[in-house]
């Protein structure tokens, strides 16, 4: 199969092109600078992409978009955000638009915080979306992909992901080290996790399988309360978790995301996306006794967890 990549050397997008290419796919990333070797060229802040880049392609999928914690959510940072995401979605989707024959499958990362905090409600695809900045952006962000003609189109709304080099435990390793970590919000609160490989192994079904189209949620159907998971990461940085991480910390770290992002519960009923002769390989036990595997470099921590468990 023949995959154009757009944000393929992110966190999730660098595990998929391994993923994909292990299995014998050719992959190309979509980049912004001058192109080299299997490479192809767009330019989103301009609004150019040639559709004669995409043709011959069977699949697309589109993992773009500025860090959420990457900043402060100035009004200015909040801009920055939507025009990262919602702006290429809109000029992918022109481009599939205007092409005689389009890649078959487009998937678009989207993300679990469309459903806002609905607590301990079930939560599946039909669930309607949450008030506040991160749902209606991710609602914005679906949206802009329209309905191609001929594309079968997938909104991938995507869990916090864990894994090494990038993703919720990068944003949270420092309060954890000056050992200011801990519960955050009561720590009752659903964490809807992923592990990295598994994520990208869940792209990669979404890819393959033609009954998959809109809205599907990438979380493991085991999901954790947010307390659990803070008294694991503690343990995999020799720190202690016992007291809750001070609001004014969140805040003097985070500003208005830490009001939003950490507070965020969700229990999903329809879960993750795999082909029907896998299974997930990252479970709960694995997260919570191996994330210092996931310090040391690995992606796939189930490698480690027969040895533990």
């Amino acid at each position: 199969m023949k995959v154009a990549i757009a944000g393929s050397s992110g966190f999730v997008g660098s595990e998929l092109v391994r993923v994909l290419r292990a299995r014998g796919d050719e992959v190309w990333p979509l980049v912004r600078r001058e192109p080299r070797g299997n490479e192809l060229r767009w330019d989103p802040a301009a609004g150019t992409l040639d559709p004669a880049t995409l043709g011959g392609f069977d699949a697309l999928v589109s993992l773009g978009g500025e860090n959420i914690a990457g900043g402060r959510w100035t009004p200015a940072r909040k801009q920055v955000l939507r025009d990262s995401r919602v702006g290429p979605t809109e000029l992918l989707s022109r481009t599939l638009s205007s092409m005689d024959r389009p890649p078959g499958v487009w998937v678009s990362i989207s993300g679990e915080a469309f459903y806002g905090n609905p607590g301990d409600v079930l939560v599946d695809e039909t669930h309607p979306v949450g008030p506040g900045f991160l749902p209606e952006l991710c609602r914005d962000w679906e949206a802009a992909t329209g309905s191609p003609p001929g594309v079968r189109v997938v909104h991938a709304r995507l869990g916090v992901v864990i894994g090494p080099g990038g993703g919720a435990i990068a944003e949270l390793k420092l309060p954890f080290q000056l050992g200011l970590g801990g519960p955050v919000g009561g720590g009752r609160q659903w964490m809807p996790w992923i592990g990295l490989h598994d994520a990208a192994r869940a792209f990669a079904a979404c890819i393959d399988d033609p009954g998959i189209r809109g809205p599907v949620n990438l979380v493991h159907p085991e999901p954790v309360r947010q307390a659990e998971f803070a008294r694991a990461l503690a343990t995999a940085l020799s720190r202690p978790a016992f007291v809750p991480t001070p609001a004014f910390v969140m805040k003097l770290l985070f500003g208005e995301m830490a009001r939003l992002q950490p507070l965020v519960s969700a229990f999903f009923e329809k879960v993750l996306v795999m082909a029907k002769d896998e299974k997930v390989k990252n479970n709960r036990l694995a997260l919570l006794k191996n994330l210092s595997a996931v310090f040391a470099g690995v992606a796939d921590f189930s490698r480690v967890s027969a040895a533990k468990a």
